[in-house]
Parts: structure tokens; sequence; C-alpha cells
């Protein structure tokens, strides 16, 4: 009877380890998830303001980074904003 018990407890101390590594990963696996979508809230604005000012510019006559410089700041405060909504929620 007591190898019984014995075997029983360790049974149950592996299948409480094996349910805890399950939920670290699931976590680790979510911060890295919570982390690529921040990244990309803050740097598709960006991107998508340089492309459009770089082609807004190279519709003008002569050199000009007006429009490649403003849509790029202007991304820089859409990414800010669209992050600190996000992690509001």
């Amino acid at each position: 009877m007591a190898k019984l018990g014995d075997l029983k407890e360790k049974v149950e101390r592996k299948v409480h380890r094996m349910k805890k590594a399950e939920r670290e990963r699931q976590t680790l696996v979510g911060q890295t998830i919570y982390i690529g979508t921040l990244g990309l809230l803050l740097v598709l604005p960006i991107v998508g303001g340089a492309y459009l000012g770089h082609w807004l510019d190279s519709m003008m006559e002569g050199y000009s980074i007006r429009w490649t410089m403003s849509l790029i700041l202007l991304g820089v405060m859409v990414g800010a904003v669209n992050v600190y909504l996000f992690i509001k929620e």
C-alpha cells in the first residue's frame, strides 16, 4: 500500500509541474504577440507616412523632403496614440 501511495504522489507532482510549464509557455507566447502588436501599431503609420510623403515629394519639381518629414512626424504621433490606446484597453 505504501508503494501505491508513493506512486500516486509522484504522478500528481509531475502533473502539477506539466500544468505549470504549460501555463508559463502560453504566457511567454502571449507576451511575445502583445509586444509584436505594439511594434506594428507604432511602425506601420511611420512607414506609411514615409512612403506617402516620398511619393508626394516626387510629384513636386526640384528636391524637397517637406512632405516626407511632415508625414513621418504625423506617423510618429499616430503610432504613439495607437500604442497608448492599445495599452489602455
